[in-house]
This record gives C-alpha cells, sequence and structure tokens, in this order.
C-alpha cells in the first residue's frame, strides 16, 4: 500500500477547512481550554525551533478538543519593534551577509528581495509565508482571530493604547533614572528581542575605586570592592588606548572605549589626551586604604572594551591575577622591555583578607594548581574565577586585615563597605554589559542611563509579590521550571518599555516613543477573544477608547451608556465581554526557556496587574530551545531550517513526531535527519499494518491474549492521557507510537489466531491516541477503518478500568520474562536446545509468596515475623524447613519489589503456571525450536536429571536445557 504524505495531508486540510472545526465560539455548556503560541517575529520565516514549541501547544489543544474542551487556538503576527526594519535597513546597505541568507536560507525570490528595504512589505511577505507554513505542518488554529501588532492594525494599537494608560495609572509605567541597554544609532533602549547579539544580557553595575596616580586617579572597575584590602599591582593593556579625562571634575584615566561610555552615564567627560598603555607599564599608583605604593603591570588579557580597562590585581583571591603573575614571572625579557626589574614582580605576595571554609590563606592559588592550569590564555581560568567568587561571597569572612570589617560575612558587609568608600572618595559608580550586545541595525550597544524615560516598575516589591503568587497558584510544566520563575520574577529590574525608531504602537501621552518589542506582548491573548466581533462588525479603532475596553475587561461601566458614547451597539459590547469572560484565562501558554527571563515573567506580570485573580493565567510550559545535527540553530553560520522546507521535504507528520520524540520539559531537542527518516518508515509501517488489520475476515473466540491486548491498551491510554495532561509530549508521544505498537506486535507473535474484533477494537484507539501527533495519517487510517466524522473531534479513548485484567497481564509478563531468561541461558552457554523443561512452583510456595507480599505492603518483612505469620497455617506448617529455605530466598526480592507491583500480584492472585505454560506449549517450541516440557515441581514423574524443580518460584519457573 503506497501513500503520498503531500497528497493525504492536503486532502484533510482542507477537509478540516470546510468543516470549520477548529473555529471555536463560546459555549456555556461545555468547559472551555483556551491555548497561545507567542506571536512569531516577522523579520523571517518561521524555523523548526518555532515548530517544536508549537506542535507542542497543538498537540494539547488536539488532545483537549477529543477530550470534549470546547478548544480555542489562535494565531498572531509580530511586526513590533527593530527586528523588521533592521532587516530591512540591512537589505537597503547591500549587506551581503544578510542578502545571502534571504536568499540561501529563507529562498526568497530575487524580485521580492528588491522590496524588502520597505520593512512593511517585509512584515506581510514573511506573514503571508509564515500563514502558510503553520496551515502545512497541521496546526488547529482558528484563522478567524489573526491579526499582525504595530499601528498599522488600528485596533490592536488602540488596544495597546489601553493597556499602558491603565498601567500608568496604576503607578507601574513610571519616568525615572535607569541604566538601560542603549543603542547609540538608534538613539534607543535595545530590548532583548530588538537584539542580534546579546539576547537576555542586561547593565551590570560596577564599583570603581579610585587609586592614586600623580594628580589622577586609576579607577578599576569590580563587583567585589572589599578585595581592595589585598591588592598587590595593577594591569593595563600595553596597546590599548587609554585617555586622561575630565570626569566631573576629577582627572582619570580610563580606556578610551570607558570615556565614550561614562559620558552617557549623566557624568560629564572631558577627554584631554589619548596615549598607548604602555606609557604607564613600570609606574608606580598609591593604594587609597595602606597607602602603599605599587606596580603597574602589563597584562594583555585586559579588554579596553570591558569597564574602564583597568585592572587591579588580588593574587590570593583572584585566580587570573595570579596566573597573569605567574606568565609575567616566567618572562623576564618582557618585563625588562617596560623597565621592569623581574625581581619586583617576583616579590609580590598574595595577600590574604578572606577566610573561606575548604581553602587555606590563598584560595586563588590553590584552585589554580588544584585544575591544573597552566596560563591565563586556559579556558578554565573563567571557571576556577567563577567557582572562588560564589564561594568568597556566600561564605568568606573577612579576616582582620579589613579592619572594621573584619569577622562579617563578605555578602552581609558588600552594600556598607560601598557606601563608607564612597564617603570618603575612593569609590564611585560605572554600569557596563558583561557581553557583547549588538542592535538589529548592527549598532555595537553601550549602558545609558536615561534620567527622563518610561519604565515598568518591575522593581515595585508589592507588583513582585503579586506576580509571585501567579506563578505559585499556576501549574507550570515542568514542575523544576517554577524555581526559575520565582529566581527571575526576583531579579527583574525596571524595564524601558519604549523606544526611538522601530514599529509599533506610539506611547499615547508621550509622542516620538514606540511601545517596545517585550512590552506589547504581554496581554495580547485577551485581543483574541474579541478581534473576531470587531472584524464582523466593522469596529473602527477611534469607537475603542479606554472606557470600551475597561468594559469588556474589567467589567467597569454601564454597556447603554457606553453605547452612545462608543456608537457600538450594547448588545455587541455585552457580547464582546461574553466572549472575554469565556475564553479567558490563559489555560496553557507555552514557549521556549529563554523567554523565561523576560516575556514569560513579562506576561505573568502584567496579568496580575491588570486583570483580576481569577482572570490570572492557569498553566505555563517551558521548553529547551532546539538545535540541529548537534549544534546550536544559527542562521549567520548557515545551521538553520524553515519549518516550510521540513514539513516539504519530510511531511507534515513525520515532522511533527519526529520533534515531539525530540525531547520535553526543558531538555533541549534535537532535530536529526536520520530520525526523521526512520518516523518516515514508521509511520508508512503503520499505514501497512492498519490496512492489513482492516483486511481481516471472520470472528474469533476470546483468548487470554485477547484479554491481555484489551487490558494493557488501558495502561496505555492512561498513560498517554497523564502524559499530555503534564505536557511530557515526548512521553506521550513515545508510548502512543513505539509502546502500543510493541504490544500489538507481541500480540501478534501470540495469538494462535488473530482475532478480528480485538485487532480493530484496539486499531481504533490506536489511531485516536495517535492523531494529536500525526492528524492527517489518523483521519487517513480513521477513514480506512470505516469510521465518519473525523479523528480530530473523535471521543478521545477512556481508560476502562472494566476491562483491565490483571491475571492476563502477568501471566503474559510470565512468558516474557521465561522467554527472556530461557534465551539468556542459551546465550551463556552457547548451545542449541532440543529439549527445554520448564517446572512451576508447587502451591505452598505461591500460598507463602503471595502471603509474604501481602506482610509487606505496610512495613518491610522479616524472617522470624513472616514465619510465625505462616505457620498460622496448618498446611504450611507441614512444610516448614523448605518454607525456612523458600522464605529466605524471597525474603529481599520481596522487600525490593515497588509497592504497585505487589499490588497487581496479590490482585492477580495464584496463576495456574501449568496451564499457562502448555497453552503456549507450540509458541515457545517455535520459538525456541526445541520440544518444550512443562512440570509441576514436585511430579514425580517429571524429567529433571539435574534436579532443577526444587529452584521454581513464583512468576519464575526453573528451567533445564539439553
Amino acid at each position: 500500500m503506497s501513500f503520498d504524505w503531500r497528497e493525504i495531508e492536503e486532502k484533510w486540510r482542507k477537509e478540516w477547512e470546510k468543516a470549520k472545526i477548529f473555529e471555536a465560539d463560546p459555549d456555556p455548556k461545555r468547559e472551555k481550554c483556551f491555548v497561545t503560541f507567542p506571536y512569531p517575529y516577522m523579520n523571517g520565516p518561521l524555523h523548526l525551533g518555532h515548530g517544536f514549541t508549537a506542535t507542542r501547544v497543538d498537540v494539547y489543544a488536539r488532545y483537549k478538543r477529543m477530550r470534549g474542551f470546547n478548544t480555542l487556538f489562535p494565531w498572531a503576527w509580530h511586526w513590533t519593534g527593530e527586528p523588521i526594519l533592521g532587516a530591512a535597513l540591512r537589505v537597503k546597505s547591500g549587506d551581503p551577509e544578510m542578502i545571502r541568507a534571504l536568499k540561501e536560507i529563507d529562498g526568497v525570490p530575487e524580485e521580492e528581495l528588491k522590496k524588502f528595504v520597505d520593512p512593511i512589505y517585509m512584515a506581510r511577505y514573511y506573514t503571508s509565508e509564515g500563514r502558510e507554513a503553520v496551515r502545512k505542518i497541521g496546526f488547529s488554529v482558528d484563522w478567524r482571530r489573526e491579526f499582525h501588532t504595530t499601528s498599522l492594525e488600528p485596533t490592536y494599537s488602540r488596544f495597546i493604547e489601553w493597556q499602558y494608560e491603565t498601567l500608568r495609572r496604576k503607578g507601574y509605567v513610571v519616568r525615572g533614572t535607569h541604566p538601560v541597554v542603549w543603542c547609540p544609532n538608534c538613539r534607543s533602549p535595545t530590548g532583548d528581542h530588538d537584539r542580534l547579539e546579546g539576547e537576555g544580557v542586561s547593565a551590570e553595575e560596577y564599583v570603581l575605586l579610585k587609586f592614586q596616580f600623580n594628580d589622577a586617579y586609576l579607577p578599576a572597575a569590580t563587583f567585589r570592592p572589599e578585595t581592595i584590602y589585598g591588592v598587590t599591582n595593577m594591569f593595563l593593556n600595553p596597546d590599548a588606548d587609554y585617555v586622561e579625562a575630565v570626569v566631573d571634575g576629577e582627572k582619570w584615566i580610563i580606556s578610551r572605549e570607558a570615556a565614550s561610555k561614562l559620558s552617557e552615564q549623566l557624568k560629564s567627560v572631558k577627554v584631554l589626551r589619548e596615549f598607548k598603555g604602555a606609557e604607564l607599564i613600570g609606574e608606580y599608583f598609591v593604594d587609597p586604604i595602606s597607602k602603599r605604593r605599587l606596580p603597574i603591570l602589563p597584562g594583555w588579557f585586559v579588554d579596553p572594551e570591558s569597564a574602564t580597562g583597568v585592572v587591579y590585581s588580588v593574587p590570593a583571591h583572584a585566580p587570573a591575577d595570579w596566573i597573569a603573575l605567574k606568565d609575567l614571572i616566567n618572562k623576564p625579557d618582557v618585563l625588562r622591555k617596560f623597565g621592569i626589574d623581574p625581581e619586583v614582580v617576583r616579590g609580590i605576595k598574595p595577600i590574604s583578607l578572606i577566610e573561606v571554609e575548604g581553602y587555606g590563606d590563598y584560595p586563588a592559588v590553590e584552585i589554580i594548581e588544584k585544575m591544573g592550569i597552566k596560563d591565563q590564555f586556559d579556558p578554565r581560568v573563567d571557571e576556577a574565577t567563577s567557582t572562588i567568587y560564589r564561594k568568597e561571597f556566600h561564605t568568606g569572612v573577612l579576616k582582620p586585615i579589613t579592619g572594621k570589617y573584619a569577622g562579617k560575612r563578605v555578602q552581609d558587609v558588600k552594600s556598607e563597605l560601598i557606601e563608607d568608600f564612597k564617603q570618603v572618595g575612593i569609590a564611585d559608580i560605572m554600569y557596563d554589559l558583561p557581553e557583547k550586545v549588538v542592535c538589529r541595525c548592527t549598532t555595537r550597544c553601550i549602558v545609558k542611563v536615561l534620567s527622563d524615560q518610561w519604565f515598568l516598575k518591575y522593581s515595585d516589591p508589592e507588583w513582585k509579590e503579586m506576580a509571585h503568587e501567579a506563578v505559585d497558584e499556576a501549574r507550570i510544566y515542568p514542575e523544576e521550571a517554577r524555581a526559575y520563575f520565582h529566581d527571575k520574577i526576583d531579579w527583574l529590574h525596571d524595564w524601558a518599555c519604549a523606544r526611538r525608531t522601530g514599529l509599533g504602537t506610539p506611547l499615547p501621552w508621550s509622542p516620538g516613543w514606540i511601545v517596545e518589542t517585550l512590552s506589547d506582548s504581554t496581554i495580547y491573548m485577551a485581543f483574541y477573544t474579541i478581534i473576531k466581533l470587531i472584524r464582523q462588525h466593522n469596529i473602527k479603532a477611534e469607537q475603542l477608547t479606554n472606557e470600551v475596553f475597561d468594559y469588556i475587561f474589567l467589567g467597569m461601566g454601564n454597556p447603554e451608556d457606553l453605547a452612545e458614547e462608543s456608537g457600538i451597539a450594547a448588545g455587541l459590547l455585552k457580547e464582546m465581554r461574553r466572549e472575554f469572560t469565556y475564553w479567558y484565562p490563559v489555560d496553557l501558554r507555552v514557549s521556549a526557556k529563554e523567554l523565561v527571563p523576560n516575556h514569560l515573567s513579562f506576561f505573568i506580570f502584567q496579568h496580575t496587574a491588570l486583570f483580576p485573580r481569577e482572570f490570572w493565567p492557569r498553566a505555563i510550559g517551558v521548553n529547551g530551545m532546539l538545535s540541529i545535527e548537534g549544534k546550536k540553530m544559527s542562521k549567520s553560520k548557515g545551521n538553520f531550517l524553515t519549518l516550510s522546507n521540513v514539513v516539504d521535504n519530510f511531511g507534515a507528520d513525520v515532522t511533527r513526531l519526529t520533534l515531539m520524540l525530540g525531547a520535553e520539559g526543558m531538555d533541549d531537542p534535537d532535530w536529526r535527519v536520520e530520525n526523521a527518516k526512520s518516523i518516515d518508515s514508521r509511520l508508512r509501517a503503520l499505514y501497512r499494518l492498519i490496512g492489513e488489520i482492516v483486511s481481516l475476515q471472520g470472528d474469533s473466540e476470546m483468548q487470554n491474549i485477547d484479554r491481555w491486548l484489551i487490558s494493557v491498551i488501558q495502561g496505555r491510554i492512561k498513560s498517554v492521557t497523564e502524559a499530555i495532561e503534564t505536557l511530557r509530549t515526548r512521553t506521550a508521544a513515545e508510548v502512543a507510537l513505539f509502546e502500543v505498537w510493541n504490544d500489538i506486535r507481541w500480540y501478534l507473535r501470540r495469538a494462535k489466531k488473530r482475532n478480528p474484533n480485538t485487532l480493530r477494537e484496539v486499531a481504533e484507539m490506536w489511531i485516536r491516541l495517535l492523531a494529536p501527533f500525526t492528524p492527517h495519517l489518523c483521519e487517513e487510517l480513521w477513514h480506512l477503518m470505516g469510521n465518519e466524522g473525523f479523528v480530530s473531534t473523535a471521543e478521545w479513548p477512556k481508560y476502562d478500568e472494566g476491562k483491565v485484567d490483571v491475571k492476563a497481564e502477568e501471566s503474559e509478563s510470565l512468558i516474557r520474562n521465561l522467554m527472556a531468561d530461557t534465551a539468556s541461558i542459551i546465550g551463556v552457554t552457547k548451545m542449541t536446545p532440543k529439549k527445554i523443561c520448564y517446572y512451576v512452583a508447587s502451591g505452598w510456595k505461591w500460598r507463602s509468596y503471595l502471603e509474604m507480599i501481602r506482610e509487606s505492603l505496610e512495613t518491610k518483612i522479616e524472617m522470624r515475623t513472616i514465619m510465625r505469620e505462616l505457620m498460622k497455617d496448618p498446611e504450611l506448617r507441614r512444610e516448614a524447613k523448605k518454607i525456612s529455605v523458600f522464605v529466605s530466598k524471597a525474603l529481599q526480592e520481596i522487600n525490593a519489589m515497588p509497592t504497585d507491583q505487589k499490588k497487581r500480584r496479590l490482585k492477580a492472585g495464584e496463576l495456574d503456571e501449568e496451564a499457562l505454560l502448555k497453552e503456549a506449549k507450540r509458541f515457545l517450541e517455535k520459538e525456541f525450536k526445541a520440544e518444550i516440557l512443562v512440570y509441576k515441581e514436585e511430579d514425580p514423574l517429571r524429567y529433571d536429571p539435574k534436579n532443577r524443580a526444587n529452584l521454581a518460584k513464583p512468576y519464575r519457573p526453573a528451567i533445564y536445557i539439553e
């Protein structure tokens, strides 16, 4: 039976669209399920990473729909911010890397490429491409609710204006002075999603410790100001450009780059002269604490782009400083070149100032030696530095050398110490970026301190507390992500919510500012609920006043009064309110873990600020980041796959299932072509197998193996259901595809006569279990089996306790385990068996075994206790000596047995192992190509030349092979 994926998939997509089965409207009689996926940026095509996360959402949506929930999965497109504008500018400038990526990876035709200088055209192009990709992969989207962001969608822009005017009124949007990541070219704050490079990087505060040098200061940046008590020297980069500059009235010596940065941080900076760092190498500076004169040494590792480009050295506690000194000691010629006597460097001794558990006086020296780090270019220097820093900060205690701070913990004294140093004029503050950040316009970003900027006040303790409560009340998948959310909520500072350039919604009260990318994408799920009605009734943006939105989303005001003011009929206003209150809150939102520190946390914050508690998010799923063939996905490196191309190459269902089998939780999935090819083969085999089942004719009496198959399928239904409910999509896919397949294969192998009714019943359940993962193929198979309607709306299989036959399951497990034991013996002995004898346990062993299990349910059993219990039975008392030996051997196994397995074996009771093995005799003979003989352990006529029968145990017949 051959078929074409594309033909089947297109056929069922058209049928779904024609029947409108994914269009969802409020129905008070049905429980609802509202799921969302973060709308993607339209500065490029949807990629396979989008496909991974969105398929997880769609699997959940399809499952819920089959469970009878009125399920809504809407979709929209993000045009806001710098990404699209930045991409268009790069096309306009003729950026060869950008143009190559557009042609070779995105597949943009030459005639379209010329039009990409217009960011709006680019957004529309990729939105059209994206819509087709979403359609091709078979996401169950209600397209009536589709929209895109920015003022080009005026009703959405009006919604954002209401959002921000409400936040401002409540005190969550404030004007203030804060450090922000800043693009000097765009003259705007640069949020995470407005960056080509450096997503997630934020401004960090450095303490500048000022060391006297002649009539100037050398301000060195640090996170650890307490280490000034251990300073031994300073490092400058001989080849870097430094300046003498007057900074707020003081003469400073800093890198040229630092002068530029400080000028953006509300400091007055006037450069007097520029020179190479080499000019100061070999000179001396003064430590402001001890007034010692200390040397300035060459350090090529000093990055002039990092903070001030001035580094003070604390070799006792900074591994990088200690290894740098060691390197210089080994290069006397280099030192002489700068006029430095090598003995000066050899004479530098570490100064201990922190007592830390697990280390001696010089932790940096110890860890360098322990890790075997040879020089400053060893990448493990950073690891050593991080280890020592964490240990000293969290557990370190300051020594007497630190004066009044002695005996205090480092983490407790840091703030006090900084304030004290500022008071005596030896400390200042500077902000910088710990990693490189590049704006979408390709300009390298800096930190700017803005004094007249609008911020979301995420630092507000009361707002943080509400966000924590929302996380505690929501279901978080996986559960371990909950702590990650709490950590990031605590970590978040005030966030610049507007920028000067890019596409978006103007800040309503501050002309010239546009709501930035991550700030207009926090509560738009509410807009999904009403956009359908806005379109149907041709409602204009100007009609959607703040008072109208207050009524729809907050229940404030009178619809009749609002109807007069807005021109929107009162009945329609009530309908919009009903739509919102029916669908809200969001039942599940899923995104990648990299969005927890920004988008997902903002999503939580703003829902708590704007909506009553009953509309806070109910569940959030977090997943890993997709890699391709083991490497991080990167368009610039060519390791990038568009969703559309993958679906074209492999088909929607193969793509969906391969993605879902890739990972779950926060593990990172890895797309590999060989995996997709394997799934393709597996699904084609599934198609053939269902075809064979459909072709089976006649009827057959129910055998033990039929009861077994129908019983184990109940367990599979339960497993898949529980896994999807908790968004363990890989587990669900593995059980639905592989474990059910293995069950059917075992049935086909074991059944003396295949029962068409059993196989059809199981196949129909199997198709429904797979439908959320491979919906197109399952629709085809559903109809191949003669069913009406869509499997997409068929009832989800129900776990039926009445069909669970534990005795049948345990019996079949016994057969399988016995076969494995037999095969193991054959493998070890390397014999070709002619005769295999099985000896089943006697009745007294079974009674003892089951009683031992019963007694062990509550507590661990002991020999004396269980023997006392067993000897109460007169029949068992007659076998006391044998029972004692049996119990001593079975005790450990039963105590270690999982409780669930104990309960199953008690429920199954005593198995008639003799009858079971005799029923399976022909099957076992066929499997092992040998004569099979079955005996009771106590059978006096048994063939047992090696006296193996007495080794028989319940569930483990003894074996003899010759």
